[in-house]
């Protein structure tokens, strides 16, 4: 059955008690406060259907998501999005906003991750309770090779997700983690391929969705206690950091240097 709401730039629909919330802006899926607000809202949504007891998001395209876009969400220009100052100053705080919400819903969500989630897109795949990646799957917190600080509530769910050290790691170097490895280092949790990529996150939810859907929440609740709430705190101290480091020339450089695919120049300043 397909979902009753209207929506830009996804599609949900649901069979038996598994709802699947398909992101639609091919091929790298850039996000913005629209794309996340969407999400949002079709989670909040549903969280009221008694018939939905897990929810699998999944992405059309090469990429799962490629980063953000600060600008209008549209323009696939390059892998980190449209970092303009004004963006950020304009947008960031709402999109945070709306991303606080991801984390604040009551139904399982399984992440079908078939390509890049790099940076916010990263952080996107981690709102996700469990992750199904092919091998072609690639994580990365790129943030310093940008010249700013990791946003989207990551400083809380990585460390959280594969520890503190492997954390730490990632968000120094920048380095990207293929499929199978974030499967061995516990970032993910099915090894699959692309062909059956969706089939096995299905099969993941509809195991999920077999048992007490009242326990299920409860248990889930029990487990993500307070998330939220760090979330919010830590994404106000992540903008706050992202601001500051977005004015400084390395910044200029980091963007620019990942857009033409080549090592960053930086100057410390």
């Amino acid at each position: 059955m397909s979902s009753g709401a209207s929506y830009t730039d996804i599609e949900v629909t649901r069979i038996d008690h598994v709802a699947t919330v398909e992101i639609q802006r091919p091929p790298h899926n850039f996000f913005d406060q629209s794309l996340i607000g969407q999400i949002a809202d079709a989670f909040e949504a549903l969280d009221e259907d008694p018939d939905c007891r897990a929810i699998v998001l999944c992405a059309q395209g090469k990429s799962f998501c490629a980063g953000a876009n600060f600008g209008t969400g549209k323009g696939d220009t390059t892998a980190s999005g449209d970092f303009t100052e004004e963006g950020f100053k304009n947008t960031t705080g709402n999109l945070y906003r709306e991303g606080v919400r991801l984390f604040g819903s009551k139904t399982p969500v399984i992440g079908a991750i078939q390509g890049a989630a790099i940076g916010g897109g990263f952080g996107l795949s981690l709102v996700a309770d469990f992750r199904v990646v092919a091998p072609e799957a690639r994580f990365s917190a790129n943030f310093a090779k940008l010249g700013i600080h990791p946003g989207f509530g990551l400083t809380v769910t990585l460390p959280n997700l594969i520890g503190q050290q492997a954390a730490n790691l990632m968000f120094y170097t920048g380095r990207r983690i293929g499929g199978e490895e974030a499967v061995s280092m516990g970032l993910a949790d099915v090894l699959s391929d692309l062909e059956n990529l969706r089939a096995d996150a299905h099969k993941l939810a509809a195991e999920i969705a077999e048992n007490a859907p009242l326990a299920v929440v409860s248990v889930r609740a029990t487990m993500r206690q307070g998330l939220a709430e760090r979330i919010a705190k830590a994404t106000d101290h992540e903008l706050k950091e992202q601001q500051w480091l977005r004015s400084t020339a390395d910044a200029e450089e980091g963007i620019r240097s990942v857009s033409e695919r080549r090592p960053g120049n930086f100057l410390g300043r």
